[in-house]
């Protein structure tokens, strides 16, 4: 059975902009029925690498905001850390970049609310039984809140393909821990003259599988279990983040953390995409290169695959701009796969499919 997925352009007129079409989209898609007076929101949004420029707009999301106090609701934006050293990697700079990027209080009408909290650590472990995990770790604010709605920036990936809703609620409520997980099939190793053998590893491993000597931390790889915990607790970068994995693979592994995030979320969660700006790689980069196609608008639906699915065919059947990384291949029907050849981005799709978050066939409604 095909989803529902509706659709605006980037035309305006007077008194019906782009900001009404966000109303007029929450409002087909049924948006408010998902919410229960009291409900705590989780509006799941990407704030934006500091100096990166074509992250969804605050005033975007204050529409969205309004609306969901409009239904009762409670609305809180939310994201979980950054594995790498970036200006979001811990709470404190994450939210100083949030309001640097535009997410104020005074501009969004609603808090932001870091998932996984100081540095990674809050987490609710989810049970999946997929593929790849038996347990996902995830944001503790986005899995005690009632209700959820992602805000997703769709764009190219320079991991996956492209990024849309599967990732931005898979990747980015996963903890930092998670993140390693998702994106290395190899076990950490401690950089030895770097470590200042100050213990936290030690304390933080499920293990015990770190132990002190000498003068540095020593990792037992027969009993260590990859969650990463030590990568992202080390103050000094000492326990080496592993990059190593297949595109194929970290593919599955955030729709199976995408998967824990919506498990108890059943008839409460939407999703909203921008295709707008739609740069090659994610809003993880400090920059932002030009836009792969013309903007082509908004889409709103209940199910993550179809959303994507939906966003993917309106960018390939666009036409690609000169002056862009798909330089004289602007005329390629597929733009993700002219800038990342090595990277099949229907995998993503054709997992969630099958582990059952939603369909790749949709009906796709021109408001």
């Amino acid at each position: 059975m095909a989803a529902e997925v509706f659709f605006t352009d980037m035309r305006t007129r007077a008194e019906h902009n782009l900001l009404d079409k966000v109303d007029r989209l929450f409002t087909a898609s049924g948006f408010a029925s998902l919410i229960a007076p009291g409900d705590f929101v989780a509006l799941k949004v990407h704030v934006g690498e500091a100096g990166n420029t074509t992250y969804v707009r605050p005033q975007f999301v204050r529409r969205v905001v309004d609306k969901v106090k409009a239904a009762g609701g409670k609305p809180f934006l939310t994201d979980c850390n950054t594995l790498y050293r970036g200006s979001r990697a811990n709470a404190v700079d994450h939210l100083q970049t949030a309001v640097e990027n535009g997410f104020g209080w005074a501009q969004v009408g609603a808090p932001v609310i870091i998932a996984d909290g100081l540095t990674g650590h809050d987490y609710v472990e989810v049970e999946v039984g997929q593929k790849h995990f038996p347990k996902v770790k995830i944001g503790s604010a986005a899995y005690h809140a009632d209700a959820l709605i992602a805000i997703s920036h769709f764009k190219g990936h320079e991991a996956v393909g492209f990024g849309g809703a599967l990732k931005n609620i898979g990747m980015g409520l996963g903890s930092r821990a998670a993140k390693q997980m998702m994106h290395s099939d190899l076990k950490p190793q401690v950089i030895t003259d770097k470590c200042t053998a100050c213990g936290r590893c030690t304390r933080w491993c499920p293990q015990q599988a770190i132990t002190l000597v000498e003068r540095h931390s020593a990792i037992n790889e027969a009993v260590c279990i990859g969650c990463g915990e030590c990568t992202i607790t080390c103050p000094v970068g000492a326990i080496r983040v592993n990059w190593k994995t297949s595109p194929e693979a970290i593919q599955e592994k955030i729709v199976e953390h995408a998967y824990g995030v919506l498990k108890d979320k059943a008839g409460k969660a939407g999703f909203i995409t921008f295709i707008m700006d739609v740069t090659p790689e994610c809003d993880c980069a400090s920059w932002s290169d030009a836009s792969l196609v013309p903007n082509i608008g908004i889409l709103a639906s209940r199910d993550p695959v179809a959303i994507d699915q939906a966003a993917a065919d309106l960018v390939l059947a666009a036409p690609g701009l000169a002056g862009t990384r798909l330089g004289e291949k602007n005329a390629a029907p597929d733009k993700f796969r002219t800038v990342y050849p090595h990277i099949d981005w229907s995998v993503q799709l054709a997992y969630a499919e099958k582990i059952g978050l939603g369909t790749r066939s949709y009906h796709l409604t021109r408001l």
